[in-house]
């Protein structure tokens, strides 16, 4: 089976020949008899501008990301297990994965280190303990959102230029969720009823989130990761409520992005997906897991978003369990199913940290083969 699409794969390999004299237009050394054709390397980088552009350079690009949740802690040690990750399986792109937690120490919740490789942040304390509690929201611990910008600073210096790495950015919502002890059915339920109330703590949040973003940029991540975590489902809210209580403050974040912000990424979290959606929320890739009820395939929804698309990998299934040889059958499938165009190969969420290394480096060796 092929990997890409062959007229756009000629293209491609076109555009990264070298610039020549005349006698040399199209890269050509000749020495005596033979011709040697000089190819620019390729890298991380290209692959992805091939595939945001709808098209495939040699082969699709590859990404995977989880939660290391010991190092997280430390801006050093996350940046460290990042960057040795990302080389120790030759990714294409890094998602950055800050503490899951920060989004909500920034605005008042505490937590602590559970001090177990494979147990999140501990809640000790939530930042909205009740309703009246909204009105309060606000930015107070500025240090929860710099170390990961610092983090982020790290990584992008270390991998450099050739490995594009984007910054997780929770929705406002999500992070609403995050402030009430992560408990979305009493967020959306307090949301519907008090909007009056809660919106204002919204806005408030994507006001952080737009700065912590441009930063993070500046800092030298590619674009964000702009995670909705489990809300844009039917299971949450039926889609005109979100589009007239949520949505606004979606766009806000994703319309202010810096114009150097080149590759970002909407990721919609969760089973019975709106995925309609996504058509009003500006993007460069969409992102979703296929293997949860009520999605659509990668090939329907490029079709669906007219964007690239970021998936196509169970993260709590293949990747975690194996073997191997499922991982890379599924790569394959994900690849037949959109002829490798506009495609990033990736999970559909964030890998759980007990994943097996063999099943990583499946996914290279699928895409390599």
């Amino acid at each position: 089976m092929a990997l890409v699409d062959a007229t756009v794969d000629r293209e491609s390999h076109r555009s990264r020949f070298r610039g020549r004299p005349q006698a040399r237009s199209l890269g050509r050394d000749l020495v005596g008899h033979e011709v040697q054709l000089k190819l620019e390397p390729m890298d991380g980088r290209k692959r992805v501008e091939a595939a945001i552009a709808m098209g495939v350079a040699d082969r699709p690009p590859v990404g995977a990301w989880g939660h290391t949740y010991r190092e997280e802690w430390s801006p050093a040690d996350l940046a460290a297990v990042t960057v040795e990750r990302a080389k120790q399986f030759g990714w294409d792109f890094v998602k950055f994965q800050p503490r899951a937690s920060s989004f909500a120490e920034a605005f008042g919740s505490v937590y602590k280190p559970a001090g177990h490789r494979l147990k999140g942040p501990v809640l000790e304390s939530e930042a909205v303990p009740d309703l009246d509690a909204w009105s309060s929201v606000a930015l107070v611990n500025r240090k929860a959102l710099d170390d990961q910008v610092e983090s982020i600073h790290l990584v992008a210096k270390d991998l450099g230029f050739g490995v594009p790495v984007i910054q997780t950015v929770f929705s406002p919502l999500t992070v609403a969720g995050y402030l009430v002890g992560k408990n979305s059915s009493r967020v959306v339920r307090e949301l519907r009823k008090h909007p009056d109330l809660v919106r204002p703590a919204m806005d408030r949040i994507a006001e952080a989130l737009i700065d912590f973003s441009k930063r993070s940029v500046a800092a030298g991540a590619a674009g964000i990761f702009y995670a909705i975590s489990g809300y844009a489902s039917r299971e949450a809210m039926p889609e005109d409520v979100y589009r007239e209580l949520v949505l606004p403050t979606d766009q806000a974040v994703l319309g202010q992005l810096p114009h150097e912000a080149w590759f970002n990424a909407v990721h919609l979290c969760g089973s019975k997906l709106h995925f309609d959606l996504v058509n009003d929320m500006p993007s460069h890739v969409v992102s979703w897991s296929i293997h949860n009820l009520g999605t659509p395939t990668l090939s329907q929804g490029r079709t669906l978003s007219g964007r690239a698309v970021m998936g196509g990998l169970g993260q709590r299934k293949s990747l975690l369990y194996g073997p191997p040889s499922e991982v890379q059958a599924e790569a394959r499938r994900a690849i037949a199913d959109t002829g490798g165009r506009g495609l990033l190969l990736a999970p559909g969420c964030s890998v759980p940290p007990r994943v097996r290394d063999i099943n990583l480096v499946a996914i290279g060796e699928a895409v390599a083969a």
